[in-house]
């Protein structure tokens, strides 16, 4: 893939191209174009996390997959510590010194950088006014009786850690039981990669226990769990962070993950609602005022979103007026620049 992909740009670039990779399967094709003569500089984006010299060094031909990804002239990670664990990797296993995010190899010189990917935040926050007209927002909202509303938008993926994000709503009505009637949980999750075996049976083991979670708690007029295995148009889910008072964005490990900005985004500024994230997601580098959690610890998680439920007002107001800072700041045209 990498060779033909690489005789691609080949073809049709100009003189004065600079290449520009944003995925993971494309980790190694600098060094393709290299090796067909490419002088262009050449940049590469890894939207995924980046994972420890241990675990790199698991991975079967690491040393070459690696070298080769030194034939582009930038790396760009999402976070500090993704590219701290490239660099780490690059000195204990090829022992090429990283200064000042500087190496040296026989391509000649690279340099590493976090660049944090944002959002169009202005742009997301009125698409997400605008929605609230929306006829998928108003039967929502027009479903709920009254109801408090926690969302979760996510692929339906092992590493977004929704099993463990179910297990914390049930450990929630266990020891909040004053909660049940009065919140509820949307999850969509739309179905990613499903011809993969293990792919399937995460939705079957999702659905199941959903079922289960709904048969202990719900009542004739109340699902304590609303799960859907669809997706909707960015509109309507700007529509539909507005309408919740609690985003959860759980993921076992996540490069980013821009549904945490979003929800941000979404918000409306007189009564905001708050944002339970991962620690494990990059997005917790910037988004500190969020209420960050473990995703491993199923306890932690339901008192956390106890405390977003009950979070008064004026919290809720500072919290989410520091995270729209940071996400001006970090905007996506920024990221382009």
């Amino acid at each position: 893939v990498n060779s033909f992909v690489a005789r691609a740009l080949m073809r049709f670039s100009k003189p004065d191209t600079m290449f520009w990779v944003q995925d993971y399967h494309f980790l190694a094709l600098g060094g393709q174009l290299r090796e067909l003569g490419v002088e262009h500089p050449i940049g590469f984006f890894l939207h995924t996390p980046w994972a420890p010299h241990s675990v790199m060094a698991s991975v079967p031909h690491h040393r070459a997959l690696i070298e080769s990804m030194l034939a582009y002239d930038l790396i760009g990670f999402q976070t500090e510590e993704d590219c701290g664990n490239f660099a780490g990797y690059l000195t204990l296993e090829l022992g090429l010194p990283v200064k000042n995010g500087i190496v040296h190899s026989r391509f000649g010189l690279t340099r590493l950088a976090a660049f944090p990917i944002g959002i169009n935040v202005d742009g997301f926050a009125a698409q997400a006014m605008r929605a609230a007209s929306h006829p998928d927002v108003s039967r929502l909202l027009k479903s709920l009786h009254g109801e408090r509303l926690a969302i979760g938008v996510d692929r339906l993926d092992y590493s977004k850690g929704l099993l463990n994000r179910i297990r914390a709503f049930d450990r929630l009505f266990e020891i909040q039981p004053s909660l049940k009637r009065t919140v509820s949980l949307l999850q969509i999750a739309n179905p990613s990669r499903g011809a993969i075996e293990a792919y399937g049976n995460l939705q079957c083991e999702l659905a199941q226990l959903v079922s289960d979670v709904n048969g202990r708690h719900g009542e004739v007029d109340w699902t304590p769990i609303r799960y859907l295995n669809k997706g909707f148009s960015q509109t309507t889910l700007a529509g539909f962070y507005r309408s919740a008072q609690v985003g959860v964005v759980t993921p076992l490990y996540d490069g980013m993950n821009l549904v945490a900005k979003e929800y941000v985004a979404a918000q409306n500024p007189v009564d905001p609602g708050v944002l339970v994230l991962s620690k494990f997601a990059g997005a917790a580098n910037e988004l500190t005022t969020a209420l960050i959690v473990n995703p491993h610890d199923i306890d932690s998680m339901a008192r956390a979103l106890g405390m977003a439920f009950a979070m008064p007002p004026p919290e809720r107001r500072l919290r989410w007026e520091a995270m729209m800072t940071k996400l001006q700041a970090g905007n996506i045209q920024n990221w382009f620049e």
